[in-house]
C-alpha cells in the first residue's frame, strides 16, 4: 500500500476512535467556541458549517431516502469526529512547522492526481473520501495536504505515522498549543493527542442518587 495511503488510514483511525458526544453546558471561558487551539478559536458556527458541508454532500450523492438515512446512521458521530479532525489538523500543522516541514500546492495536486488515477477519476475519489472519511468535496485538497504534511513530518523524524516517535511530536505540539475543548464535546488529551470524555462527576452523582430512590 502507498505510504501516503497508510497515512490517511492512520489519521482517520484516530478520528474514528473518538468517544461519544457529551451534553454538558458550553465553556464559560470561551463562549461560542467549540475549541481553542493556541490563539485560534474554532467556533461552534465553523464546526456546524463543516458538518453541514458533509451532510449536503451526502444528500447530493444519495437520492434514495433509505440510502441517505443509512449514510446518516453510519456517520452519527460526525460532529465530534469533525471537531477532532479540525483540532488535530492544527496540532499537526504546529508539529510540522516546528520541524521545518512545508507542503506546496504542487505536491497536493500531484498526490490528488495519483489518488484519482487509483480511484477511477475525480468524482470517484471525492465520493470515496466522503463515504470513508466524512470529507466534503470542497475540503478534499485541504485534507490531502494534511496527509502529505503528516508523511513528510514522519520522514523528517526518521519514522512513520504509525510509530510512537511521530505521535510524540504531535503530543509535544499539542502541549505547546494548549488545546481547550468546549465541555459539551469532551476534553483534549495532549498525551494521547485526541479527544476524550470530559470528567463530569455530577453525572455520576445524579445517576447514583436516582438509583438510591425507593421504587
Amino acid at each position: 500500500m502507498h505510504r501516503r495511503r497508510r497515512t490517511v488510514l492512520a489519521l482517520s483511525a484516530v478520528i474514528a476512535a473518538a468517544a461519544p458526544l457529551l451534553t454538558a453546558c458550553g465553556s464559560d471561558a470561551h463562549p461560542g467556541a467549540a475549541a481553542v487551539v493556541g490563539d485560534q478559536r474554532i467556533t461552534v458556527s465553523q464546526l456546524e458549517n463543516r458538518v453541514d458541508e458533509v451532510r449536503e454532500a451526502q444528500r447530493a450523492a444519495v437520492t434514495d431516502e433509505a440510502q441517505y438515512a443509512e449514510a446518516i446512521a453510519q456517520t452519527g458521530t460526525l460532529t465530534r469526529d469533525t471537531l477532532h479532525g479540525m483540532v488535530l489538523d492544527q496540532v499537526l500543522n504546529r508539529a510540522a512547522k516546528d520541524a521545518g516541514v512545508t507542503v506546496s500546492r504542487k505536491e497536493v495536486q500531484a498526490f490528488r492526481g495519483e489518488l484519482e488515477a487509483q480511484a477511477g477519476g475525480a468524482q470517484a475519489l471525492e465520493a470515496a473520501w466522503l463515504q470513508q472519511y466524512g470529507v466534503a468535496p470542497e475540503r478534499l485538497d485541504a485534507n490531502l495536504r494534511v496527509q502529505i504534511e503528516a508523511q513528510k513530518l514522519a520522514t523528517k523524524l526518521g519514522t512513520d505515522t504509525s510509530q510512537p516517535a511521530f505521535w510524540a511530536a504531535l503530543s509535544d505540539a499539542s502541549k505547546e498549543l494548549g488545546v481547550d475543548l468546549n465541555p459539551r464535546y469532551g476534553a483534549w488529551d495532549a498525551e494521547k493527542v485526541g479527544r476524550v470524555d470530559a470528567q463530569t462527576p455530577w453525572v455520576r452523582e445524579v445517576t447514583a442518587a436516582a438509583e438510591q430512590q425507593p421504587a
